[in-house]
């Protein structure tokens, strides 16, 4: 089995050669098909996140990831040998040679939230391509057959990157669902703006105003049918959403999460607007603390998404037809250079590996 892992935070991926390894329990092997490249991955490469004002940044191997690890939770593979331990009525609509979706956010799987459907909000989670090995591989196991999706004909390259961007958008999107008559400004015109773009229409929103400071990912956003689209560091940035926005902002997504995107995004809401965080780019809030109430903003953040979201979004994809996002492959042995090319802010959409 071959993979890339990261042995030393900051320091190249090692390629790594073992044995392909046997399914125990109730694990499932599969032969991986794609493996996308996600911005966090970036974060866990780099090892921890910038806090801002001045605090020690937050460390990511004092949170309990062990290396080298094999990064990838954006992953769709070949179901090759159930464990075991698995039982007919575990694998559900899986058999040998289906190729599934990985749902990578897996918790302790015993803990009231674990219990309640939320692993991916569990205090000692097991994240695959995070705390435990993911799919920049030829190979990958998964913990049980509940964790894997059924593509059922949809194509992996474009939707393996639903197990990251696609259910942390799907997740962000349901919590402003109240306001989508109206329309919605996204920070970030990347994989996870294009992602959340698509959904927004397939989920039967008005449309968005999406705010990068890329013009060739401002122009991806129109060609994907954005309402309309700014430049943040444009003087008169404010002024623009306002006007472009026809009305009152009552709901703002950010995808990018830095200090200037989360004050722009304040300063744009209406009162009672709501302000929802999912990028993790890093830095401290600058907001003028009796704004929040005398605003009445509500500010949430949001953490990928749920199994159940999960498969919802499958089924939404397939029943609407959404148009993935563009994806660029590239094969397993380019894991690093696509880590580099994500890092210089040179992709548009996404990067995936393709073994």
């Amino acid at each position: 089995m071959k993979s890339f892992k990261v042995a030393d935070f900051k320091a190249p991926l090692q390629e790594f050669d073992e044995a392909t390894p046997q399914p125990s329990g109730t694990q499932v092997l599969i032969k991986v098909k794609a493996a996308g490249v996600c911005h966090s991955d970036l974060h866990i490469w780099e090892g921890g996140y910038d806090l801002g004002h001045g605090r020690k940044p937050l460390s990511l191997k004092d949170r309990g990831i062990n290396l080298p690890l094999t990064m990838g939770h954006e992953t769709v593979g070949e179901i090759l040998a159930f464990g075991p331990d698995v039982k007919p009525t575990d694998q559900g609509d899986l058999k040998l040679g289906d190729v599934g979706l990985v749902y990578p956010w897996i918790g302790c799987g015993k803990c009231a939230t674990c219990l309640g459907g939320d692993e991916n909000m569990c205090l000692t989670p097991r994240s695959l391509g995070v705390y435990c090995d993911g799919g920049y591989s030829d190979h990958m196991l998964v913990p049980h057959p509940r964790y894997l999706l059924n593509l059922k004909g949809l194509d992996p390259a474009t939707t393996a990157p639903y197990a990251c961007s696609g259910v942390t958008t799907y997740s962000a999107l349901k919590k402003v669902e109240q306001h989508f008559d109206t329309p919605i400004v996204m920070f970030g015109a990347g994989g996870l703006g294009l992602m959340a773009l698509s959904l927004l229409k397939a989920m039967g929103g008005k449309g968005a105003i999406m705010v990068d400071i890329d013009a060739r990912k401002r122009e991806a956003a129109e060609k994907a049918g954005a309402l309309a689209t700014i430049d943040p560091k444009a003087p008169d940035a404010l002024e623009q959403l306002a006007k472009k926005a026809g009305g009152p902002i009552r709901a703002v997504i950010d995808l990018v999460g830095n200090s200037a995107t989360t004050q722009l995004g304040f300063d744009c809401l209406t009162k009672g607007g709501k302000l929802v965080i999912v990028g993790l780019f890093g830095g401290g809030a600058t907001w003028a603390l009796p704004l929040i109430p005398i605003k009445a903003v509500t500010i949430q953040g949001s953490y990928v998404g749920n199994l159940r979201e999960t498969q919802e979004l499958l089924d939404l994809v397939r029943t609407k037809k959404v148009p993935p996002i563009p994806v660029t492959t590239a094969p397993l042995a380019k894991a690093n250079d696509a880590l580099v090319q994500l890092q210089q802010g040179a992709v548009v959409g996404r990067t995936v590996l393709t073994p």
